[in-house]
Parts: structure tokens; sequence; C-alpha cells
């Protein structure tokens, strides 16, 4: 169980993480209709863009996803990671958009080659984050 405080929002951002390196900053006013979501004219300046592309992607390199969506709602310009286990994110473009859906369709098929190409029939090709790989040695989840 997880206990979380409500957010009560300025600006809301939803975020893919494909490949632990390639990050999408969408922003995203859940408030809104399901279709009109996508539909927010948040604009981070670059150093909050910054920061919360680093946010998500110390997430996602924590937990280990190659692909997932952090949400990231901001209150007096702080960023608070609302929901970031999601690695099986909604892209269907009639909900996310066209501009986005290829963004995912894209990214996802480059970072798919990366792999391929970097495949070692030798080696476990799968990628562990921190959270896996220390909770198998038993070791503190946090530094």
């Amino acid at each position: 169980m997880m206990l979380q405080e409500e957010i009560k929002f300025d600006e809301y951002y939803r975020c893919y993480c494909i490949g632990g390196k390639y990050v999408r900053i969408m922003p995203y006013e859940p408030r809104n209709p399901h279709h009109l979501r996508y539909v927010a004219d948040f604009k981070p300046d670059a150093e909050r863009y910054k920061l919360m592309e680093d946010i998500v992607l110390r997430i996602c390199h924590y937990l280990g996803y190659d692909f997932n969506t952090v949400e990231l709602a901001l209150r007096d310009g702080v960023p608070y990671a609302i929901d970031f286990c999601n690695p099986a994110p909604d892209a269907e473009v009639s909900s996310v958009g066209q501009e986005n859906f290829d963004w995912v369709v894209e990214t996802a098929a480059t970072y798919a080659i990366e792999k391929a190409l970097e495949h070692n029939d030798n080696i476990d090709n799968l990628t562990w984050g921190d959270y896996i790989k220390n909770s198998a040695a038993k070791k503190k989840l946090y530094k």
C-alpha cells in the first residue's frame, strides 16, 4: 500500500521514458475529459524541463523500466511524482494525439533496433534497475 498526499497542482506533465534515455515531456490536464487531456498550455522553462527530465530518468533507471510513463504534478514550481510505475502505458493515438503517438512509435523502434544490435549471447541482456538488483542482493533499496 502506498499513501500519497493530494497535490493541488499548478501544472501537470505526463512523461514517456523509453530505454532509460529518451524522454518526452507532455503537458497534461487530468481534470479535462479524456479526449482533451493532452490539450494543456503548460510551458516549463528550460531549467524546470531539465529538472523534470532528470527526475523521470532517475525513477526509470531505479526501477529498470525500458518503457514507462511518469506523471509529475507541479505545485509552486516543485515537481511531485504522482504515477511512475506504468511499464505498459497508454500510447493509443486517439488518447495521446498524433504527435505524441508518432514519437512513441519512432522512439520505441529506435530503441528496439539499438537493443538488437547490442545483444550479446554470452551475457544477461535484460535491464535490471537498482530496485531489483538491491532486492535480490538483500541490500538497502536506497542510498
